[in-house]
């Protein structure tokens, strides 16, 4: 076992603190910086920057409320992101009649911002993973909420088009990076609830986007102010950035360190982060290889293709219903555009319901760690949840497509995106655990994997429902979303038992995790175990 493996081991049992084997200590290391670091400081043999026990700059070692603060910080800034992706929507009907344009094309404003979120992951993951989390958040993001003005004060459809595009490309950074983020403070014992709360906004965002959009048009105030609104809390998401947010990646921490400790001994000795040894590619070819791994990711990676197509079409469905729910509760309905925002709670109160179980979810994980022989549990600890979840999207998808039109009551259809929404929930939860669990310093580069297939598919399904209600009419239309879901959901359930298999041939899994396998037991009590730094998450 590699000392690294060591080192990341540790971690995943829900140690806070790991120090690297002192059989790896040079005895005659000078001490610099009030330790003594391996080698002789020397340009061949330069001192090797590492953390060591207890160490406060290490992520893992901050504090809960700095940790919450920084997880806080990325799920306002996915929420917002999210939450202008379907605010638009709310507008639909009064910009099509003022820009004198069709319902289809005032749509593309929806797609090609989910498209945008799809292009920013190729550029931004990479580049975290060279990487520094803080300037390519705030760069990218001051950018972002600029392009909002575009719609505020654009007078024709290309500009209003065009500005949806480019603020979702640059808006899609911490859609990608903040799961890289999590993976870099929180031990593999405590991600379980932190990624549900975060995975929410995702979802949150779209849900409560169409409602806000929907009564601002019916006040004075216009389909316009829906865009000055964007700004406005993009603006404030902005300002907590700047306030909140931190680097947290390990090599780039550590290869501050090391330049500062040959800074203060005024060059006289040579530093290196253990994590650029034998490091010999430039910044550009580590940039251009990290560009081509998503794609590599999904060539090559069954894990990360078979879930990128899952959580791409529940995703995608989500977005689906942002053109669906207009036709079947206004125009069927005869609902009012706030009032058919309102169509939305149902699918946010399943979400809500969806994250609320995260607990449970964490607590299958740490009984799966007591279970195992070497205190890991492995990544299918995380698939308790997505395998509930895939039985309730296509139920919830099936009740929705047959109770949408009259003489049914509005409620049941409503009531239908209860199930639906609890689903989505717990995959994307789940899944994202996984691949964060089994990808670890690679998760960037994973989930980005997933978040260009399903922004491709958010950003096609929108465009194509209304040609499907209008073709199949509204039970078959919503009924061929319910049968891909279907079709889906043996997936959790096929992982959960060869996922250790797979698992043992991938090139990018976390070798800690290679052979990691469930041990069947029965649901005993949970002990925790581990030592003072494997506590269970207080929310």
């Amino acid at each position: 076992m590699s000392p690294d493996t060591i080192i990341q081991s540790a971690y995943d049992k829900g140690e806070g603190e790991a120090t690297r084997p002192s059989s790896l200590k040079d005895p005659e290391a000078l001490p610099v910086d009030g330790r003594k670091y391996p080698g002789r400081g020397t340009l061949e043999d330069p001192f090797v920057v590492d953390w060591d026990l207890g160490d406060p700059e290490n992520p893992f070692n901050w504090s809960r409320l700095r940790k919450w603060i920084i997880t806080l910080q990325l799920a306002v800034g996915t929420w917002t992101v999210s939450f202008c992706s379907s605010s638009y929507s709310g507008g639909l009907g009064p910009m099509s009649a003022e820009l004198h344009i069709s319902r289809e094309v005032a749509i593309l404003g929806v797609s090609l911002y989910v498209l945008g979120f799809g292009l920013g992951p190729l550029l931004f993951a990479p580049m975290s993973e060279v990487r520094t989390d803080r300037p390519v958040f705030l760069i990218t993001y001051s950018i972002y909420a600029l392009f909002h003005l575009g719609g505020a004060l654009g007078h024709n459809a290309a500009t209003i088009l065009s500005t949806r595009l480019l603020a979702g490309t640059f808006g899609s950074s911490p859609l990608t990076n903040a799961s890289g983020v999590i993976a870099d403070m929180w031990v593999a014992r405590d991600r379980g609830v932190v990624s549900a709360i975060y995975a929410t906004a995702p979802f949150m965002g779209p849900v409560i986007g169409p409602i806000v959009g929907g009564w601002i048009v019916e006040t004075r105030l216009g389909w316009r102010f829906n865009f000055w609104l964007m700004f406005i809390f993009s603006i404030l998401a902005l300002l907590f950035g700047f306030i909140a947010m931190t680097e947290t990646y390990a090599p780039a921490l550590l290869r501050k360190r090391a330049t500062k400790l040959r800074r203060e001994s005024g060059g006289q000795y040579h530093f290196i982060s253990i994590h650029d040894i034998g490091r010999h590619k430039s910044i550009t070819q580590t940039l251009k290889l990290n560009l081509r791994r998503p794609f590599l990711f999904l060539a090559t990676e069954p894990i990360v293709l078979f879930f990128a197509l899952y959580i791409s079409i529940v995703y995608a469905t989500l977005y689906a219903f942002f053109a669906a729910f207009p036709i079947v509760f206004q125009q069927i309905r005869h609902f009012s555009p706030g009032e058919g925002g309102l169509a939305f709670l149902g699918v946010g109160a399943g979400v809500v319901l969806g994250t609320s179980l995260a607990p449970y979810g964490n607590k299958l994980y740490w009984r799966a760690m007591e279970r195992s022989e070497t205190g890991i549990a492995p990544p299918e600890a995380r698939l308790y949840m997505p395998m509930m979840g895939a039985i309730l999207c296509p139920v919830g998808l099936f009740w929705f497509a047959w109770t949408s039109t009259p003489p049914i009551h509005w409620i049941v259809p409503i009531l239908g995106g209860f199930p639906f929404g609890t689903g989505i929930a717990q995959i994307m939860q789940g899944l994202l655990q996984y691949l964060m669990d089994t990808y670890t310093i690679y998760c960037a580069s994973a989930v980005a994997s997933t978040v260009v297939l399903r922004c491709t598919l958010a950003a096609v399904f929108p465009l194509i429902s209304p040609t499907m209600y209008a073709h199949l009419g509204p039970q078959w239309a919503a009924s061929v979303f319910a049968f891909l879901s279907l079709a889906c959901t043996p997936m959790p359930f096929l992982f959960f038992k060869y996922g250790p298999l797979i698992r043992s041939k991938s090139k990018f899994a976390s070798s800690q995790m290679a052979g990691a396998t469930l041990i069947p037991s029965p649901l005993e009590t949970v002990q925790e175990k581990g030592g003072p730094h494997a506590q269970p998450l207080k929310i």
